[in-house]
């Protein structure tokens, strides 16, 4: 073993702060974490987790939204007043507009309960290499033979993969932020990526998801539901997403 292999450093464990004000899911989901490699700190209530994110940050943060004390939102509002560690909504709501709000407010993902904890963890990961990228610096050297990954641009869409972040043109110069999940996201760049393509419910799943992760096809379905309402906000008129019944779905440039 050459000096500079035997001297490496092991790479730390990442850090994961689950917040939930419910012992039963502190104790399952923090034994699934620990099995996969992952160091967790627990907090029950929202002000000692607060207090606790603040002084000694970790690597991303699960956080349930309806707690004592400090409910989540509240949490993420004040956490981003002075970092931006990467957050995950745990939530036994299923609104549209808690979701909205927790995404525009600066969440990365959003996770309904009951959930499957293999899901979590997928996504946990997910969002940790979003996180990574957006923090890597520019490549230089040798670095710099494998570039970041280009935005994708579709007519009035534009995605940004490095950055997590996408973009629509409304027209007459309004140009709006579409804040979208990891999952979301994921969708959306597998049919845009290859434009009028046709894409089954399950080439998308196999994008979305592990291939360890079982989830329903028809829960596609409602993803690509939720994307075409986000757009809409954005441009009412919004139809680039189109559904081929018994086929798939496609994006078309417009």
């Amino acid at each position: 073993m050459s000096e500079a292999a035997s001297s490496a450093a092991p790479v730390p464990a990442p850090v994961i702060a689950l917040v939930d004000d419910d012992r039963n899911i502190l104790t399952s989901v923090s034994i699934a974490l620990q099995g996969e490699g992952f160091t967790v700190r627990l907090y029950s209530d929202g002000d000692t987790a607060l207090k606790a994110l603040t002084e000694n940050t970790p690597d991303l943060v699960v956080l349930d939204i309806k707690m004592p004390r400090m409910d989540g939102m509240e949490v993420l509002r004040r956490l981003r007043d002075k970092s931006d560690v990467p957050v995950i909504f745990l939530t036994s709501k299923d609104t549209e507009i808690d979701e909205a709000l927790g995404l525009a407010m600066g969440a990365d993902d959003y996770i309904g309960k009951p959930f499957s904890q293999r899901l979590l963890i997928e996504r946990i990961r997910a969002v940790l290499r979003r996180a990574a990228n957006r923090r890597a610096p520019p490549a230089t050297g040798d670095d710099a033979d494998t570039p970041a990954a280009e935005p994708i641009v579709r007519g009035r869409l534009t995605m940004d993969p490095a950055r997590h972040r996408v973009f629509w043109d409304a027209g007459d110069g309004r140009r709006g932020d579409v804040a979208l999940t990891v999952t979301e996201f994921l969708i959306l760049e597998t049919l845009a990526a290859r434009a009028g393509i046709v894409k089954s419910r399950n080439q998308l799943m196999d994008a979305a998801y592990s291939h360890d992760v079982y989830v329903d096809d028809r829960t596609i379905d409602s993803h690509i539901k939720r994307l075409r309402k986000k757009f809409r906000v954005v441009d009412h008129e919004f139809k680039a997403i189109e559904t081929l019944y018994g086929v798939g779905y496609r994006f078309n440039e417009e």
